[in-house]
């Protein structure tokens, strides 16, 4: 239902008027643009684009006088209210902040014989009905609306010294809820400060200092390290037997397994003390890493074996699979590279990206239960042995991996990381126990940010619903009190229309000589 329709009990002092009543609208228009000599001059010209619901400072073109002299262009005074007429702007309001022309996609209410009080009033009216408006103009191929439509719009008319009241409220309501905005939308910036710290203690030991002097006799990363170079050649065999078995390899012998090869053990000498049940390791030493495979996306389908790709590798450290980014394989593919197969519990690491930013270049993500889908060029498999997924997971999310893929920078357009570079990766190994300590210790902190972070995002959603509530009751007469001795709207208006009268007179006089 549009205002035309709405029944409103006016506060006493009021009037119902329509915005044709208050001042003289006009429009603008368009210099040739064949005509060089029309434009970048010293007039300022305004376009709806200009328009940003507020006081219009930065003004992108400008016209010549010749411009304004063969175009129906004007130019209209400071403190003009202007309101945006066509396409997906409509509704968008500006106040000149000096003498400026427009095209004709702006209808200006001039501010002569007008007090900036009333504009400022009537630019909050307008920006509260803003959606009424684009509702009116629906009706045609394209959306508009018209001078005509904006003078016959009705308009609630306080006394003079309530509309100041009215106007000084609602800025001061705006005010704060613009500061309340401000302090929320540094929220999200401080709960990652306050992430990437919790990590950085985490993977300095500071994070389990307490705990490793309550269990003093668990077995150290040293002996753990001896273990999982014992494992490393039994998991390689086992994924490859796999693979060849998948290619109708017959395996009679054991000269397959000579292709392994043992990782370099060399540690490099700059890092950085550890705690004395710690120890430093490099990725290739503790695990394995599988490049995707390019499956051919004319196979792609709507059903199958999901294919895991970049868009699907959150910044959560989820996979997730929205219709966007999700294209299905065959099942037949995964019978034919199961060794290609991802399932539950694996972590897996984007090598491609246009930038690095976001941390999508290197971004890890760990699969969730029941999970399977093909592994897609471009991402690799990271197989971690006997280090928990979900330790390396939020080690590859914290500063220390972020600075070694920032410092893969290629200067490319298109960012590139390779296994081999991840191979080298150092970062330090705590025992397998206090591994699960400092994964739980992570996850309590980060769920306790995550939820200040989202209630702040929630809050910043309802911030413009409170601006809107503000309006709505300002021109419902709810926002200020009412002063039975203030001069009533009614006398405002007579005013306005004998001033209206005399010019309409002086003008025609003007015409008769």
């Amino acid at each position: 239902m549009t205002m035309s329709n709405e029944s409103i009990d006016l506060p006493e002092g009021w009037e119902m008027i329509v915005l044709g009543e208050l001042g003289e609208w006009s429009s603008g228009g368009t210099p040739s643009r064949k005509n060089p000599e029309y434009y970048d001059g010293n007039i300022p010209w305004v376009k709806t684009g200009d328009l940003d619901d507020g006081l219009i400072e930065e003004i992108e073109e400008t016209i010549t006088n010749k411009g304004l002299a063969n175009s129906s262009a004007k130019v209209f005074p400071s403190g003009s209210l202007i309101v945006a007429m066509y396409g997906a702007t409509i509704g968008k309001l500006g106040i000149l902040s000096q003498p400026a022309a427009t095209n004709q996609a702006c209808a200006v209410l001039k501010s002569k014989d007008i007090t900036t009080d009333l504009i400022a009033y009537l630019f909050y009216y307008l920006l509260e009905r803003r959606e009424d408006l684009r509702m009116i103009g629906q009706g045609g191929a394209q959306p508009n609306i018209s001078q005509t439509i904006l003078k016959e719009y009705p308009c609630p008319l306080p006394p003079i010294a309530e509309q100041k009241r009215i106007v000084a409220k609602i800025e001061e309501l705006r005010s704060r809820t613009q500061k309340a905005r401000e302090a929320l939308e540094v929220i999200p910036y401080l709960c990652d400060r306050f992430r990437q710290s919790v990590l950085a203690a985490a993977f300095r030991g500071d994070l389990t200092a307490d705990w490793r002097e309550e269990n003093p006799n668990v077995e150290p990363a040293k002996d753990l390290f001896e273990r999982i170079k014992h494992n490393r050649r039994k998991t390689w065999e086992d994924f490859e037997s796999k693979r060849l078995k998948a290619r109708g390899k017959v395996l009679n012998d054991d000269k397959w397994k000579k292709k392994y090869e043992e990782p370099k053990h060399n540690i490099a000498i700059d890092l950085p003390e550890l705690p004395s049940q710690w120890c430093w390791v490099k990725w290739e030493q503790v695990g394995l890493c599988q490049n995707g495979r390019a499956f051919p996306s004319k196979e792609y389908q709507t059903e199958g074996v999901k294919l895991l790709r970049p868009g699907n590798l959150h910044v959560s450290g989820s996979v997730k699979w929205d219709e966007a980014n999700t294209k299905f394989m065959s099942p037949d593919w995964a019978i034919e590279y199961p060794d290609y197969l991802i399932k539950e519990n694996e972590l897996v690491i984007n090598l491609t990206a246009q930038s690095l930013a976001d941390e999508f270049l290197g971004r890890i993500c760990l699969t969730t239960e029941h999970e399977e889908c093909l592994l897609n060029q471009r991402i690799a498999r990271l197989t971690p042995i006997l280090i928990l997924p979900k330790f390396m997971l939020w080690l590859l999310k914290s500063k220390l991996f972020r600075s070694y893929v920032d410092e893969l920078n290629t200067g490319s357009l298109i960012q590139h990381m390779f296994t081999s570079q991840i191979d080298e990766f150092y970062f330090p190994l705590p025992p397998l126990d206090e591994q699960n300590v400092i994964v739980q210790l992570i996850e309590a902190r980060l769920s306790a940010v995550e939820k200040i972070r989202s209630s702040a995002e929630e809050t910043v959603k309802f911030l413009p619903v409170l601006d809107r509530a503000i309006l709505t009751k300002a021109f419902r007469g709810e926002l200020v009190p009412q002063d039975p001795n203030n001069e009533p709207a009614s006398v405002l208006l007579e005013r306005i229309r004998e001033e209206r009268a005399k010019k309409s007179d002086r003008m025609s006089t003007k015409r008769k000589r």
